[in-house]
């Protein structure tokens, strides 16, 4: 069962969620209740405190991020271990990678993804308008604080876990910056750290490296398997300035040649190149810091031959403004499932029983050489037509029950691999296994468990849909969403976008030629649409989804290019202001009222009332001159 709210949360002045210490339960307001272990030695010697939750999240990438949201909302009480400052992973103010998707190709532009990562983006693009990471990072800081049941332990890392009867019994983690070791207990773990670490502490199966061809079968792996891997990333930043900035290289970058730059062609320069890419050959874990060296050395040969070449002469007025120094990571550990996600599973689009995410993005497989291979492309880009699958067997342990996983190291070969592992698609995941785990706390139930437990899975897929999760080709089916039974008017719609639309069970277009949405022109008399039932009914909450522009591409990016093709600042599509009206007597009399909204996903508690008929009232859009609304949900 899930520990009680009082039971987890204890107050120690900062919101702490320490359970127990060295010495003892710990709790109470008074700054003497607090039991700590104090070393009369000179030896510095790290204090150490046990903790619980229900879930563990080890990582704090945007998988980690949206798998923490998503089992603290489904009432789960989580612990959220980051090993840096930032939140974020490939995508923060340290590393600065695009968040990219399902919908980045041309021919799935329909498909960007929902859910959390959904409402991380079009928060970051309403109130993000200086184009700044760090603000990105304070973004994704504030949405895990806020979250009542996540304690976030930042500059944290897994360094061990103990099993117990096959399953993770608790991991043990460091933090140098106050000097303490934690053993953190929980029913279940969820490995977002990219690099498989709890899971490979763990004692969990993994793959590593690139399958051969007769593995799988798969016509895009090679011949012989190895160990090689895609390789690390360092970005940069540049800005003009209004005189010639000169720049010297140090004696220890690299000296490029135009002939290096045959596949790797230089347009701009205000952002860096993924193709700046190197270490494949090596592990990149343990030869961490000798790849960021070569990186180093070949970012700042390249800023060089811009600057010094005499290619690039309108480079003369541009300067360095920021170097990363965190090697963007590819790929290392990928832990096994139950099921290893293939080529094949993307390439046909195959559809699983148990899906509970998708992917898009091509199959995206860098050489292991990197920038070493000039006389090579950087990458083979297998576009797909469509997009597929991933089921909930790819996102928990093969051999360890509770262990969940999500992000770059979930269940799939190299070459499926070479798709799922952009960011959006990462978050997906997160949320699906975040969701999972506290479906299964609830329930009693392992993750294999629910895969086996046709009805459960089922109610499990619809707590994801609830939840804006989209999944492929499932419709809303809740049987306790009271919208579904009620009839639905409105005072005005289009001929595409008829108002009982809303409880069609889609919540965003899905490529079949209709629009599953209400449509109603804007006008002064404010356009509403209504739900009515033949009795009276009990309602506690109600659910809109709302177009946000899903054809449209969207996420914070350094590169001119990228950054101006989109509509930064809350989507035109979304409805801003509305008031939720109910009926009494006859009368429609307000209930709630929302105000500058720029969310998909809006959730507005009510009073436990009583009543027949429902209205939402649109009083203005962010800009487009139709009232949309994809889905109305109401609960009791």
């Amino acid at each position: 069962m899930p520990l009680k709210r009082r039971q987890f949360f204890r107050d120690l002045g900062l919101g702490s969620v320490v359970l127990w210490s060295s010495s003892g339960p710990v709790g109470g307001s008074s700054p003497a209740s607090v039991a700590t272990s104090v070393q009369t030695s000179s030896r510095l010697r790290y204090s150490h405190r046990k903790m619980k939750a229900d879930v563990v999240v080890a990582g704090g990438g945007l998988a980690g991020v949206c798998a923490a949201l998503a089992a603290a909302r489904n009432g789960a009480s989580v612990v959220l271990i980051q090993n840096r400052s930032r939140l974020g992973g490939n995508s923060s103010s340290e590393i600065r990678m695009h968040a990219l998707g399902a919908n980045n190709p041309n021919e799935l532009r329909l498909w960007r993804e929902t859910g959390l990562i959904e409402e991380l983006k079009l928060t970051d693009a309403a109130t993000n308008l200086q184009r700044s990471f760090a603000m990105w990072d304070l973004m994704l800081y504030d949405k895990v604080i806020s979250e009542r049941l996540i304690h976030l332990m930042l500059d944290t890392s897994v360094i061990d876990a103990r099993v117990a009867r096959q399953k993770v019994a608790s991991v043990t983690a460091l933090c140098p910056l106050v000097e303490e070791s934690y053993d953190i207990q929980a029913p279940f773990f969820i490995d977002c750290t990219g690099d498989a670490t709890l899971a490979a502490a763990a004692g969990a199966r993994y793959r590593y490296g690139r399958e051969g061809i007769d593995a799988f079968g798969e016509s895009l792996a090679p011949p012989v398997g190895d160990r090689k891997t895609m390789g690390n990333t360092l970005l940069f930043f540049a800005r003009k300035h209004d005189r010639p900035m000169p720049f010297a290289a140090p004696s220890w970058a690299r000296v490029f040649q135009k002939d290096d730059f045959k596949h790797r062609p230089i347009h701009s320069w205000e952002y860096g190149y993924w193709w700046i890419e190197w270490g494949g050959n090596l592990d990149t874990i343990r030869d961490n810091q000798k790849i960021r060296h070569e990186l180093l050395r070949c970012v700042l040969g390249i800023w060089d031959y811009i600057k010094n070449s005499g290619q690039h002469p309108s480079s003369s007025h541009w300067a360095l403004d920021w170097v990363g120094m965190i090697p963007g990571k590819r790929e290392n550990r990928r832990i096994e499932g139950d099921y290893i996600l293939k080529q094949n599973d993307l390439v046909e689009a195959r559809s699983f029983e148990d899906r509970v995410a998708y992917g898009g993005w091509p199959i995206d497989d860098h050489p292991p050489g990197g920038i070493d291979l000039a006389d090579a492309p950087p990458t083979r880009y297998i576009h797909l037509k469509q997009p597929y699958s991933i089921p909930l067997r790819c996102l928990y342990s093969v051999n360890r029950p509770n262990l969940l996983m999500a992000g770059r190291d979930i269940s799939a070969s190299h070459v499926a691999f070479a798709s799922t592992r952009v960011m959006a698609t990462c978050a997906t995941m997160g949320q699906a296994a975040g969701t999972a785990a506290a479906f299964c706390l609830q329930h009693g139930l392992t993750p294999r468990e629910l895969v086996r437990k046709t009805e459960m899975l089922q109610r499990y897929q619809q707590r994801l849909l609830r939840d804006d999760q989209s999944l492929l080709d499932i419709r809303n089916d809740d049987p306790d969403d009271l919208a579904r039974s009620a009839r639905i008017t409105a005072s005005a719609e289009t001929q595409e976008g008829p108002a009982h639309r809303v409880i069609d069970g889609w919540n965003r277009e899905v490529g079949d030629g209709v629009v599953h949405q209400w449509r109603a022109p804007m006008t002064p008399a404010a356009p509403w649409i209504e739900l009515r039932w033949q009795m009276p009914r009990k309602l506690s909450w109600i659910q809109l989804t709302l177009d946000s522009g899903l054809h449209r591409r969207l996420y914070l990016s350094g590169q001119d290019n990228e950054y101006y093709s989109q509509i930064r600042g809350p989507q035109p599509e979304t409805i801003a202001d509305l008031a939720v009206l109910s009926e009494t007597n006859g009368q429609f009399a307000p209930l709630a009222e929302i105000k500058n909204n720029f969310l998909r996903l809006i959730r507005i508690r009510l009073p436990g009332i009583h009543t027949a008929a429902l209205r939402i009232q649109i009083h203005r859009t962010q800009g487009d001159p139709l009232a949309r609304i994809f889905e109305i949900r109401c609960y009791s």
